[in-house]
C-alpha cells in the first residue's frame, strides 16, 4: 500500500506505545518515540518501507506544532513570573550554550559541533514537565509557574535558532546570508503585522459568519500552512511562518476556537513526527557507546540543574522553588528534535552526532519523573539537617497560631474576610505571595505570611495542622486544586472553602473533598435579580421561592452530600423576609430575673395580628440586645414598635409585626444573649 500502509503501521504502533506510556504514567511522546524505534529499520520485524516520505509528512507536524505554539502564546501567562521568564531564560540559554561548548571541546569535537550541542541541550521539555507535574499534583504551584514561564520563552527561542544555526557552518559565507535572512525576517514580520493583523481577522470573521465548522477548520489550517509555505518560498523557515501566523491569529477573536480545532490535527501530525524521530534511533548505538551516553546524560542534567537552580535564587525565589526548578527542567526537550532535524537537513551535524543527541534526550525524558519526584524528600532532608528557612511573617500573634483560620490569598475577597475576622476577634493568618499585596495587608494590621500557599513549607509555617478552617480565595482553579491536594495530605479532615467559576469546577472540588464551594458570579447575578424583582414590586414570598429554587438547583450536589447546608440555607434565606431593628437596653434596666415581653394578640390594645405574649430571660449581666422584628408585609413606623420592656426605674419599647407567610418560613428567632432562643414552628 506504499505510504498509506506506512501511515497505518505508524498509527497502530503509536497507539500501542501511547497506551504503554499512559499505563506507566509517562508522557505520550515517549510512547510515540518507542513506537518509532519498534517499526524503524534498526529493529527488524514490521518495518516502515519509506522513511523519507514519513519525514516529509513530519515536516507538516513541525509546522503545526509551531502554529499551535503561536496560537497558545500569551504574555498574560508570563506576567506572574515575567522577570525570570523574560530575562532569566535568555541567560539560562547562554549559560547552557557555554556548558555544551565546554562538553563538546572536552570530547574533542569541533567548535561548530560543540555549539550545536549547547543549543540542543539548552531546551527543556514542556510535554514531559507538564505530565510530571500533573502526576505529582503540583500544577498551579509557584514553582510550576516559574518552570512553565521559562519553558514558554525557551520554545520561542527555537525559531531564531532554526534560522541562525544552519548559517554558521561557514562563517565567512554564512554571515552575509544570515544578515540577508534577518532583513527578510524583519520585512516579513512588518508585512504580516501591517496586513495580517487586519486581513486575517477579516477573513476569519467572514468564514465564521457562515457557521460551517469544517470550513473554519480548513481556513485555520490553510492560513497556518499557507503562510508557512510562503515564508519558505521567501527564503525563510517553513516553521517560522507557521509560528508567526499562529501568533497573529491568537490576537483575533477567533484564536481560541482555531486552537481547539487545530489541536487534534496537530496531535496526529505530531505523532508522525515523534515516531519518525524514533525510527532514526539505533539501539546498537546505545550499547556500543553507553559510556559516552551516560556521561553526557549526567553532565547535562547536573549542569542544567545547577543553572536553573542558581537562576531561581538569583531572581529572588527561595525555599523549595530552586530545588523544584533544578530537578524539573534538567532534561532535554522535544523541540531539540526539531532543531536536530534542521541540523541533519542542512548537513550541520552528522548522523552519529544525531544518534548521540537522540539517545541522550530520550534517557533524560525517561528519568525526569523520577528525578523530579525527589524534590519533596530532598527538601525535607535539607530542612532536617540544614539551617531552617526563615519566613517573612507580619503581625502574627505572640502566642502563635492555633485553632485559627487560614486564608489563602490576600486579594479583595481575602481582605474583606480578614476585616470581619479581625473585628470579631477570630484568629487567622493570610498567605500571600504578591509583595504589593503583602504591604497593603501589613498596613491594615492583618497577620500575613509571605509565601506561596501551594508549597508544603508555607502551609507548615501557617500551622495548617492546627487550623480550624482553610479559605481558598484565589479564582485560579489550578492553584486551588494544588492547595487542596497538598492540604489533604497534611490534614485530611480539615474543612476547606473554595471558589469556583463553573458547575463542573464545583463538582470537581467536591470530588476532592472540599467542604463548601462558592460561585461569586452566580451569587452576584442572583442578588441583582432579587433586587430587580423587588424594584418591580413582586411579592417577597414569590421572589424568595424563585431564588431558593435556582440556588437549590445549582447547589444540589452540596445538599445531597451534606444535609446541614440545606437547613443553613433555609435559615439564611428566611431572614431576608424580615426587617430587623436593633435597640439597646441600657445596663441595669432588665436584671437577671427581668424579662422581654412581647405584646399579646389583644385588639383592645390596638395591636391586632400580634402573637401571644411570651417571656424570655435576659443576659445575667451587661447591656442586653433584643431584636424588634418587622415583616415586609407591615409598614414601618414607631407605632409598630410598641410594648413595654419591664425594668427597674425605666421603660424601653420594642415590638414586632410579622407577616404570617414569613412566619411560616422562618425557622428560628433569637434575642442576642445567653439562653434567649425561641423556635417558631411553622
Amino acid at each position: 500500500m506504499g505510504i498509506a500502509g506506512d501511515i497505518i503501521i505508524l498509527v497502530m504502533a503509536a497507539f500501542i506505545g501511547g497506551l504503554a506510556a499512559q499505563r506507566l504514567r509517562q508522557p505520550l511522546i515517549l510512547g510515540y518515540i518507542l513506537a518509532g524505534v519498534a517499526v524503524g529499520p534498526y529493529t527488524g520485524g514490521v518495518t516502515v518501507s519509506d522513511i523519507h516520505e514519513i519525514e516529509m509528512l513530519a515536516e507538516i507536524g513541525i509546522a503545526l506544532l509551531l502554529f499551535a505554539l503561536g496560537l497558545e502564546f500569551s504574555f498574560k501567562e508570563l506576567k506572574p513570573v515575567r522577570n525570570i521568564a523574560l530575562m532569566g531564560t535568555p541567560i539560562q540559554i547562554i549559560l547552557t550554550l557555554a556548558l555544551g561548548i565546554g562538553i563538546g571541546l572536552a570530547f574533542g569535537w569541533s567548535w561548530m559541533q560543540s555549539l550545536w550541542l549547547g543549543a540542543l541541550i539548552s531546551l527543556s521539555s514542556t510535554m514531559v514537565l507538564l505530565k510530571t507535574l500533573e502526576n505529582q499534583g503540583r500544577i498551579g504551584t509557584l514553582s510550576s509557574r516559574v518552570m512553565i514561564g521559562m519553558l514558554i520563552v525557551q520554545d520561542l527561542a527555537v525559531v531564531p535558532m532554526m534560522i541562525i544555526l544552519p548559517q554558521l557552518n561557514d562563517p565567512s559565507a554564512g554571515l552575509p546570508i544570515l544578515g540577508m535572512a534577518a532583513v527578510k525576517a524583519v520585512s516579513f514580520l512588518l508585512v504580516m503585522i501591517l496586513l495580517g493583523t487586519r486581513l486575517l481577522p477579516w477573513v476569519m470573521k467572514r468564514i465564521a459568519a457562515w457557521n460551517s465548522r469544517e470550513l473554519f477548520l480548513l481556513a485555520t489550517v490553510a492560513m497556518g500552512l499557507g503562510i508557512g509555505y510562503g515564508t519558505y518560498l521567501f527564503g525563510l523557515s517553513f516553521a517560522f511562518g507557521a509560528f508567526v501566523a499562529g501568533m497573529l491569529l491568537s490576537e483575533s477573536d477567533y484564536g481560541y476556537q482555531a486552537l481547539s480545532d487545530i489541536i487534534p490535527l496537530r496531535d496526529i501530525f505530531s505523532l508522525l513526527f515523534f515516531t519518525s524521530v524514533g525510527m532514526l534511533f539505533d539501539p546498537r548505538y546505545l550499547f556500543e557507546h553507553y559510556g559516552m551516553v551516560l556521561f553526557l546524560v549526567v553532565m547535562v542534567m547536573a549542569g542544567k540543574g545547577l543553572i536553573f537552580g542558581g537562576l531561581s535564587r538569583a531572581f529572588g525565589y527561595r525555599n523549595v522553588i530552586p530545588l523544584a526548578t533544578a530537578l524539573g527542567l534538567s532534561q532535554i526537550g522535544e523541540f531539540s528534535f526539531v532543531l536536530a532535524r534542521v541540523g541533519i537537513s542542512s548537513n550541520s551535524i552528522s548522523m552519529d552526532f544525531y544518534s548521540l543527541i537522540l539517545t541522550t534526550t530520550i534517557l533524560t525524558m525517561f528519568l525526569t519523573p523520577f528525578i523530579s519526584g525527589l524534590t519533596t524528600p530532598l527538601y525535607a532532608l535539607r530542612n532536617r539537617w540544614g539551617k531552617p528557612y526563615t519566613f517573612q511573617t507580619i503581625n502574627l500573634p505572640e502566642e502563635g497560631l492555633k485553632d485559627h483560620l487560614v486564608i489563602a490569598g490576600g486579594g479583595r475577597v481575602g481582605k474583606h474576610i480578614a476585616d470581619v475576622l479581625q473585628r470579631i476577634g477570630v484568629g487567622f493568618v493570610i498567605l500571600e505571595f504578591d509583595s504589593r499585596r503583602v504591604d497593603q495587608l501589613k498596613s491594615l494590621g492583618f497577620p500575613v505570611l509571605f509565601g506561596d500557599a501551594a508549597q508544603p513549607v508555607i502551609l507548615e509555617a501557617a500551622h495548617i495542622e492546627t487550623a480550624r478552617l482553610l479559605l481558598i480565595t484565589t479564582p485560579a482553579v489550578v492553584v486551588a486544586r494544588a492547595i487542596t491536594v497538598l492540604v489533604k495530605k497534611i490534614k485530611p479532615d480539615l474543612r476547606i472553602v473554595a471558589r469556583a467559576q463553573s458547575l463542573d469546577q464545583m463538582k470537581e472540588f467536591h470530588d476532592q473533598g472540599i467542604y463548601h464551594v462558592v460561585q461569586p458570579e452566580f451569587e452576584a447575578g442572583l442578588e441583582f435579580t432579587r433586587q430587580a424583582l423587588l424594584h418591580l414590586d413582586l411579592p417577597v414570598e414569590r421572589i424568595q421561592e424563585f431564588t431558593d429554587d435556582i440556588r437549590h438547583e445549582l447547589y444540589e450536589p452540596l445538599y445531597g452530600l451534606k444535609g446541614e447546608y440545606h437547613a443553613l440555607s433555609q435559615l439564611q434565606n428566611s431572614s431576608r423576609l424580615f426587617r430587623l431593628t436593633w435597640m439597646t437596653i441600657g445596663s441595669g434596666s432588665p436584671g437577671p430575673k427581668e424579662h422581654c415581653r412581647f405584646p399579646d394578640q389583644n385588639p383592645d390594645r390596638g395591636h391586632p395580628g400580634r402573637y401571644p405574649a411570651q417571656r424570655y430571660p435576659l443576659p445575667q449581666s451587661g447591656p442586653g440586645l433584643c431584636r424588634g422584628i418587622r415583616g415586609h408585609g407591615g409598614s414601618p413606623g414607631p407605632d409598630r414598635a410598641t410594648g413595654p420592656v419591664q425594668g427597674p426605674g425605666r421603660e424601653k419599647y420594642f415590638g414586632y409585626s410579622l407577616d404570617i407567610n414569613a412566619h411560616r418560613r422562618y425557622q428560628q428567632l433569637s434575642c442576642r444573649g445567653k439562653g434567649i432562643q425561641r423556635i417558631l414552628a411553622g
